[in-house]
């Protein structure tokens, strides 16, 4: 897998993970957008991420995405993105715990997991492409559960100190 290409670039399988990860954050806050822009400036990336058009369009990067368009995302973009995702990680960790315990108990609490699960759904059809047979996939009920479950346990694992240099070694 190639990481980086000429000039700095980020590969397209890092984007499409971490515009993954952050579709999943946005299944749990409800505010999205606004609330990655919002952790953007509490960061201090106006620079980077001058605006909500901006986070959109790099996140547009990803080939799944139904307006996807190639802009080449900068290495400097790419870690503005995940230093938000990481912060927002932080801040959710306690919807993501309680949801992955909603899966490992479903006798006790499946409307949780349920509901996490259809809002994840209607993401993926309204901002991804849904003949990509990899979105198809994540549409499955027997096939996304797996997957959703490894992705929330990744945002669990980068609420840590060095969380950042987790998720980027994870997603490089």
């Amino acid at each position: 897998m190639t990481v980086l290409t000429k000039g700095n670039q980020v590969s397209r399988q890092s984007i499409e993970k971490l515009d993954f990860l952050l579709l999943i954050l946005e299944t749990i806050d409800l505010n999205g957008i606004q609330s990655l822009y919002a952790f953007s400036n509490r960061l201090k990336l106006n620079d980077v991420l001058p605006n909500k058009v901006t986070i959109w369009k790099l996140r547009n990067n990803n080939p799944l995405r139904k307006s996807y368009v190639k802009n080449n995302i900068k290495l400097e973009e790419f870690d503005a993105l995940i230093q938000i995702t990481v912060e927002m990680a932080r801040y959710l960790y306690p919807y993501i715990r309680e949801i992955l315990q909603s899966k490992e108990d479903p006798k006790k609490n499946t409307v949780i997991w349920n509901d996490f699960n259809n809002r994840f759904k209607e993401l993926l059809n309204e901002r991804l492409n849904i003949n990509s047979m990899r979105v198809k996939k994540l549409l499955n009920n027997n096939g996304n559960d797996e997957i959703l479950i490894m992705s929330l346990l990744t945002l669990s694992l980068c609420i840590s100190n060095q969380g950042y240099q987790k998720l980027k070694n994870f997603l490089l």
